[in-house]
């Protein structure tokens, strides 16, 4: 039986799309990586059994538009742009591709905590225009504190980086229970008494109702004066008008952003004005090994469905479609 696929990018990486077309499927592709109006023109029109989702959009009406449709995969772990709500009540299961980039991720975030602490980015700047300027203000990281807000597989990967920069590490997931599963790792117990631990604060959490603006002001007041943000998880996470006036009053020392609330960050938005803030255009996951490793799971996860093995149920983000449909078979 031939598949039909709908690959919400204009490409996937060969490694993913060759599991597919081994497997007889049809893939289609976007023509505009940023056009949820065409992705929902694409699912109208044709009689798709799954999605493998990117960046874009995958909306209500888009999923509701394709009534032939099976299974999604996400292309990664944030579902954030899928109308996951949508997908359920169509009994549509959510995949998604844990571990798949976490080690891309946690380099990046590395990169962010070095480059927002050493002000490279301006020193960078500055010397290209022709000024040697020698600030003296960096900030050390060893013999600091890190806070990780999500301690899944990046946030354990930044850990045992920066313990071996002789930096004490601090964790909050509600998730875990017990010890912690890297030696050396406080656990806290509410993500209250983790923020006054820590002088660089680093974002591991998905997008959810309880996660939207969890940095917000009373968050930003309980940070020890001097703290350094890093957020490659997602922009909305963050109040962005608290962040902005935080550092614009020097109250944060910087911020490294791979992720903001508004991507593309509009032209002349006041992140890209801060001296502090180091920017990346959300290229967490984006190196060839892990662009690889998600196309495969993605594909993994679509083929597995339809093909009638199912993936781990522990990567569905909506586990419930999967309790209804062993009810009902």
């Amino acid at each position: 039986m031939t598949f039909q696929i709908l690959v919400t990018a204009p490409k996937l990486a060969p490694a993913g799309l060759a599991m597919l077309q081994q497997a007889g499927c049809s893939v289609r592709f976007l023509q505009d990586a940023n056009s949820a109006a065409e992705v929902e023109a694409l699912m109208a029109s044709t009689p798709f059994d799954a999605v493998i989702s990117r960046t874009v959009d995958l909306s209500a009406a888009a999923i509701a538009a394709c009534p032939s449709l099976q299974v999604i995969s996400k292309h990664g772990v944030g579902a954030s742009n899928i109308a996951v709500d949508a997908a359920t009540r169509q009994g549509v299961p959510v995949y998604v591709t844990p571990g798949a980039n976490a080690a891309s991720v946690a380099e990046l975030t590395l990169g962010l905590m070095f480059a927002a602490a050493r002000r490279i980015a301006l020193l960078d700047r500055e010397l290209r225009a022709g000024r040697w300027t020698r600030a003296q203000d960096g900030l050390q990281l060893g013999g600091r504190r890190l806070g990780l807000v999500g301690f899944g597989q990046v946030g354990q990967r930044v850990a045992r980086a920066a313990q071996a920069l002789a930096m004490e590490v601090h964790a909050f997931d509600p998730m875990l229970q017990g010890a912690s599963p890297v030696a050396g790792v406080q656990l806290h117990a509410s993500f209250e008494s983790l923020l006054p631990m820590s002088d660089v604060l680093s974002l591991h959490v998905p997008l959810t109702r309880a996660t939207r603006n969890l940095i917000d002001a009373k968050a930003f007041d309980l940070l020890p004066p001097g703290a350094l943000l890093v957020n490659t998880a997602r922009g909305e996470v963050v109040d962005e008008t608290e962040l902005i006036a935080r550092l614009a009053d020097g109250r944060l020392a910087g911020a490294g952003l791979d992720t903001m609330a508004t991507e593309p960050l509009p032209a002349g938005h006041a992140l890209a004005q801060l001296p502090t803030v180091v920017l990346t255009p959300h290229v967490g996951g984006s190196t060839a090994a892990a662009l690889a490793a998600m196309a495969e799971g993605a594909a993994r996860n679509v083929l597995g469905y339809l093909q009638g093995q199912r993936p781990d149920a522990r990567s569905c983000v909506n586990p419930e479609v999967l309790h209804t449909q062993t009810a009902t078979a």
